[in-house]
């Protein structure tokens, strides 16, 4: 199918950008389009008019502050940030995550702002941004702010953005000392959505004991689901029992669904299983980090 009728601007500023939309109210931001364009393509969603933000170059940044974090821009494909060497050696979760995105042909075109943005629970990057609490800067005729993941994601599909806002850049603070990190998701084929994804963060303190234990998860809840886990570990070690412990909470606070492609008693078995086995590799990850610290 076709999509409905609309007029097109693609500004070279983010001056004209934000002047445009702020004229055009029920306009629609494009940037990597992978699911704006499909519905209306599909006459799902009619949108009046489309402002094209990818001639604006000042927005197609990837800033590595050593120690600080990742700055990215909006329209930074999925695949120029999966590449980026710097950016993974200072936020490896970034790259663990991306790995996982959808297909080649999407990474090349999807933004990973874009993504964030559409706020989809099924997508790894809403989460990821949540588990690293990250930020989110946003623009309009008015000015700048800044959201934290925090307040950003508020409800299926629904950000916290006010309207004339355009999002320009998203911040993930750098890994810390002594962290390791891990992803991993189970879906139908690669490349579809996935029925469950986990994200983990372990901390260790100075004696390689546990310190602190995050995990964030995919396709198991309305909105982006990050679970504190760090209670299950009371003694600083990783145990079996902890793990098991660990997965049974992070179920107390996910809401798993039944859909056509898998139930929700299955989805909750997938959550368990996931949990153990990132978790488990974030706390590797973390150690050999820490003692690669120590003899460099």
């Amino acid at each position: 199918m076709k999509p409905a009728a609309f007029t097109y601007q693609r500004p070279t500023t983010l001056t004209q950008a934000l002047a445009a939309y702020a004229a055009a109210p029920e306009a629609k931001v494009l940037a990597g389009g992978q699911s704006l364009i499909p519905l209306m393509s599909m006459r799902l969603t009619s949108v009046p008019e489309l402002i094209d933000i990818n001639g604006i170059e000042e927005l197609s940044h990837i800033h590595v502050e050593r120690g600080q974090g990742v700055r990215f821009g909006a329209i930074v494909r999925h695949a120029q940030l999966h590449a980026h060497a710097e950016a993974r050696e200072v936020q490896p979760l970034l790259h663990a995550a991306l790995s996982h995105v959808a297909h080649a042909t999407i990474r090349n075109r999807g933004t990973t702002v874009g993504s964030i943005v559409h706020a989809d629970a099924s997508g790894e990057m809403p989460m990821i941004m949540s588990l690293l609490g990250g930020t989110l800067t946003v623009a309009s005729v008015e000015g700048r702010r800044e959201i934290t993941a925090e307040d950003l994601f508020i409800g299926p599909l629904e950000t916290s953005l006010q309207a004339g806002e355009i999002a320009v850049e998203a911040f993930v603070p750098a890994l810390p000392a002594r962290h390791g990190v891990a992803f991993d998701e189970i879906a139908r084929r690669h490349g579809d959505y996935a029925l469950c994804g986990v994200g983990a963060i372990v901390g260790l303190d100075a004696d390689g004991a546990i310190e602190h234990v995050r995990a964030g998860y995919v396709s198991v809840s309305e909105t982006p689901a990050v679970v504190d886990l760090t209670g299950c570990f009371p003694d600083g070690e990783l145990t079996e029992q902890g793990l098991k412990d660990a997965a049974e909470l992070a179920l107390t606070h996910l809401e798993p669904e039944a859909d056509i492609h898998a139930s929700a008693e299955y989805r909750a078995q997938l959550a368990r299983t996931l949990t153990t086995r990132v978790v488990a590799a974030a706390h590797a990850d973390a150690g050999a980090r820490a003692n690669a610290e120590v003899t460099a």
